[in-house]
């Protein structure tokens, strides 16, 4: 299925051909591009070889055309943008920002479908009512 993702904050369109597009920077303000597949569950990283991407480590994600930092507001540790399907649904998606770590969630009205062996680690925080997720 083809779908198209958008950054949550200018709406602009982060899929080039089969691969999403996200500007990247390490806590010690390393910057770098990082290129992932757009197929949910996938998780193929690319970058240049000069990025260095360290199991384990946080990265910031933004948007590649107005740099708007993606990493949700009230868990850093989570990515944020929105999917379109071929239906014209639009989803949530937020993934993990933390290298090596696999999970994914596709949200729509309440609805949440958890993807990747590592997706019961923020489980709960989808599990709160919005105005305790801050607390995490």
């Amino acid at each position: 299925m083809e779908y198209d993702y958008h950054c949550t904050v200018c709406r602009g369109h982060l899929r080039i051909g089969n691969k999403l597009v996200f500007s990247a920077k390490t806590r010690d303000n390393k910057y770098g591009l990082i290129f992932l597949s757009p197929e949910l569950g996938d998780y193929t990283t690319e970058h240049h070889p000069d990025f260095d991407i360290q199991e384990g480590e946080e990265y910031l994600f933004y948007c590649p055309i107005c740099h708007a930092r993606l990493n949700h507001t009230e868990n850093e540790k989570l990515v944020r943008i929105f999917m379109v399907d071929e239906k014209g649904a639009e989803y949530e998606i937020f993934f993990s920002g933390i290298a090596g770590e696999k999970c994914t969630y596709r949200m729509r009205d309440k609805e949440k479908e958890e993807l990747g062996p590592d997706s019961e680690k923020y489980r709960q925080y989808f599990d709160l009512p919005d105005e305790y997720r801050k607390y995490l």
